[in-house]
């Protein structure tokens, strides 16, 4: 018998996580335990997001990422290294998943979220995790949709400079569209709007301090593995507090920006969204610096 076989074979759920017990109790282990999350993208956030609810002790997952491991990926996502170069994503995070519970349930999509797997991506989820791409707006559109229509809280965590910014949907309340107000805009207005709703405070724009590096037309960002950690800590509370009923969870219009190199935390309440007055001022000041200055959100 394999070293592996054996390991998986000798494999305890409730030792390998009996240290999550007193945050919460043994009944809500077992409730994570037979929860689904699914989870599109698994590159910079959406990698740390699943190894942070695979030690959570989620039993089960549906992951979802087209896209292969790169060197320009080493300095934050998860999955990024040397044995992984050109590996897919979402094979390697799967793998990387098992590693710490071989029990675990994982669906993996290789060819990422379309409109002909959804369905099956979906399938029995109760909580879907964002990780796609900042420029994927079709995808992440489609994707929210479908999860409105099925009920299923969807949560993102962007990563922004050096920290967080956190946006909620649940089953009721405000849309994903009746936030972000995407129809009938060019992409061009369109990225320029998700900005301007996952980030109301624009905490991070004060230390941006190569505007250069920020080129939306070449879809190229910086990004920071610091964001990353922070997303995927602020992430995982935020599926253990939905999943588990545990408290109030601020959906949108809410939102809550963290910036951990300014020291900031701030909660910001925007009722219709983008068409509040304080989001059409926050548009007029993004719009012109898309063309490469401005404000840097990477997946």
């Amino acid at each position: 018998m394999s070293h592996n076989s054996r390991v998986d074979r000798d494999f305890e759920y409730a030792r390998a996580f009996s240290r999550n017990i007193g945050w919460v109790t043994t009944i809500e282990q077992e409730k994570l335990k037979s929860s689904r999350v699914a989870i599109a993208g698994l590159g910079g956030v959406g990698g740390a997001h699943l190894i942070t609810l695979a030690r959570l002790g989620i039993g089960a997952f549906s992951i979802a990422d087209f896209d292969k491991f790169e060197f320009h990926n080493f300095n934050r996502q998860a999955g990024a290294s040397i044995p992984y170069v050109g590996m897919n994503k979402a094979d390697v995070m799967a793998r990387l998943a098992r590693d710490i519970n071989p029990t675990t349930d994982i669906a993996v999509f290789t060819d990422g979220v379309t409109e002909e797997n959804i369905d099956k991506f979906l399938d029995g989820v109760d909580l879907y995790v964002d990780g796609i791409d900042f420029f994927a707006i079709h995808a992440r559109r489609m994707l929210f949709e479908a999860c409105r229509q099925r009920g299923i809280p969807a949560l993102t965590a962007a990563p922004l400079g050096m920290g967080v910014s956190l946006l909620g949907f649940g089953r009721s309340g405000m849309s994903f569209e009746e936030y972000f107000r995407l129809e009938g805009h060019d992409e061009q207005e369109q990225f320029a709007r998700f900005i301007a709703g996952l980030s109301p405070a624009m905490l991070q724009r004060h230390y941006l301090v190569a505007p250069e590096a920020v080129d939306f037309l070449a879809q190229r960002g910086p990004s920071t593995v610091m964001a990353c950690d922070l997303c995927a800590g602020v992430m995982g509370t935020s599926v253990l507090k939905v999943l588990l009923g545990r408290g109030k969870f601020r959906y949108a219009p809410w939102a809550m920006q963290f910036d951990a190199y300014r020291q900031k935390l701030v909660f910001t309440w925007r009722p219709r969204g983008n068409a509040h007055p304080l989001q059409q001022m926050l548009l007029r000041f993004i719009r012109p610096r898309l063309r490469g200055q401005g404000v840097a959100v990477e997946r």
